[in-house]
């Protein structure tokens, strides 16, 4: 797996300038090197993925769902190393990895039943007008560039990967920098099942790769998840082609919890929602509404379960949450606990990094934290919660939705039918009630406002990647 790309169904050495160091964070120190993509070999990738273009999206949508099964199929054989691969390069815990690797193969099996379902989609469209017939069909946008992040490598990939294969377009996928190995797996998988050459391709690189893709001319569309400022950028360079562009980009999620909660429940989902993968989530939900009923009750009991976790390496050690995923989210995560101590936030649980090898910082509650705090409005991208009390149903709504991103929300409350009307009204694309942040992939994925362009994941994921065609004849 240490081979860095793959192009036009060959595996090819690295001929970019970058050399990628690929790093174990829990313990701070490297285990593989990569070296990077140049701009020519994105070039070959492309016109590997545009001359196969023709001939995949020609194949029936049965042969598009065997591949996508086998892709399911041939993830589940490798199940034990990849979990290790993301325990060893993530930092995830072994349930967390587990978990990952399960979403990604539900991902491909639901694509395949999709890719069958696509032929009722083509059919004829009833006119008001006499004289003619319509008909509508669904094709492939074509070549598509699809950029993962890394804080879920595998899952993220997989819920464009499959879609977009199902669709009939052929890829190029660039893996995040700092999880380059696990998405190879996809590459070792394509030759297993002898999927044509060029429908697939896997380009590894840090920004330079990253533009060079992004900007290609050969594309039809690009898809990016990760930050805001890198997916500004994405965008500027798809205007200037005029390419559609999907984004899921960053949040600052809020956690709702009204004073008529069970106590031991509500901090178990505010746990959940701001320490899986070490709060390295787009979804975390950060920002903790709390009504002053509860609070006096609440916030000790989370404190202690905060305090409580257990942090640790998760190839050793049996733990809640493991470290950070790279040493730069590790120092962006410490400049926050300064800024907390510069603004003079109180410090309930955590707020430093742990003193120890590897880039561990300690799960964080600060508490009563004002509304222009950056830890209240800007991502953190860590384990740090930021609490606040509210009164009422329309406080919380409105101090929810007082933010630039609109990703997801959790909603808490005995009340369903209050805990209904509030996620109705939070600006958001994703609302949970009462549960931990299930992802099912029969649901969208993706934001309002700052959050991003589009949706992932459900039939929405795969319209992402059909261009829609009406055919129309004259009868005289």
């Amino acid at each position: 797996m240490t081979t860095s790309h793959y192009i036009a169904g060959r595996w090819v050495e690295g001929q970019g300038s970058d050399c990628i160091s690929v790093n174990d964070p829990a313990l701070g120190l490297p285990f593989a090197e990569l070296m990077a993509a140049s701009v020519a070999q994105v070039d070959q990738a492309v016109a590997a993925a545009r001359e196969a273009l023709h001939a995949w999206k020609q194949t029936s949508t049965g042969q598009r769902a065997a591949y996508l099964r086998g892709f399911a199929e041939q993830l589940g054989q490798r199940r034990e190393a990849l979990i290790t691969l993301q325990m060893r390069n993530n930092g995830k815990p072994r349930h967390e990895a587990e978990i990952d690797l399960d979403d990604a193969i539900a991902t491909f099996n639901y694509y395949a039943e999709l890719a069958e379902q696509l032929p009722q989609k083509n059919c004829d469209v009833p006119l008001a007008a006499p004289g003619f017939t319509a008909r509508t069909r669904l094709e492939p946008v074509g070549v598509v560039g699809l950029i993962v992040p890394w804080n879920f490598p595998l899952v993220t990939s997989a819920w464009k990967l499959a879609p977009a294969l199902a669709a009939g377009c052929t890829v190029v996928l660039k893996p995040s920098e700092v999880t380059p190995l696990i998405e190879q797996t996809y590459g070792q998988i394509a030759d297993t099942l002898g999927l044509p050459a060029g429908v697939l391709n896997i380009v590894n690189g840090k920004a330079e790769t990253g533009a060079a893709l992004s900007g290609h001319n050969g594309l039809d569309k690009l898809s990016f998840t990760g930050s805001n400022s890198v997916g500004s950028q994405v965008m500027r360079s798809a205007s200037a082609q005029c390419r559609p562009v999907t984004l899921e980009l960053g949040g600052k999620s809020a956690i709702v919890v009204f004073d008529d909660c069970d106590v031991e429940q509500a901090v178990e989902w505010i746990v959940a929602g701001i320490s899986w993968n070490a709060g390295q989530m787009c979804s975390a939900t950060s920002r903790l509404l709390v009504q002053d009923g509860i609070a006096e009750a609440l916030l000790p009991r989370l404190q202690a379960a905060l305090e409580n976790l257990r942090v640790g390496n998760p190839l050793s050690e049996e733990v809640d949450m493991g470290p950070l995923t790279s040493q730069a989210q590790w120092l962006k995560v410490a400049s926050y606990f300064a800024t907390a101590r510069e603004e003079g936030l109180q410090c309930l649980a955590g707020g430093k990094a742990l003193d120890r090898d590897g880039w561990f910082v300690s799960p964080t509650l600060y508490v009563d934290v004002p509304a222009d705090s950056r830890l209240w409005t800007e991502e953190i991208f860590g384990p740090v919660l930021c609490a606040r009390r509210f009164a009422t149903e329309a406080q919380a709504i409105a101090e929810a939705n007082d933010s630039r991103f609109g990703l997801v929300a959790t909603v808490c409350s005995a009340d369903l039918e209050r805990a209904e009307r509030v996620a109705d009204a939070l600006e958001v694309g994703h609302v949970w009630i009462n549960s931990v942040q299930a992802v099912f992939v029969e649901t969208s994925w993706g934001g309002t406002k700052g959050s991003g362009i589009g949706r992932e994941l459900g039939p929405w994921g795969l319209s992402g990647y059909l261009s829609v065609k009406h055919v129309t004849r004259c009868l005289g």
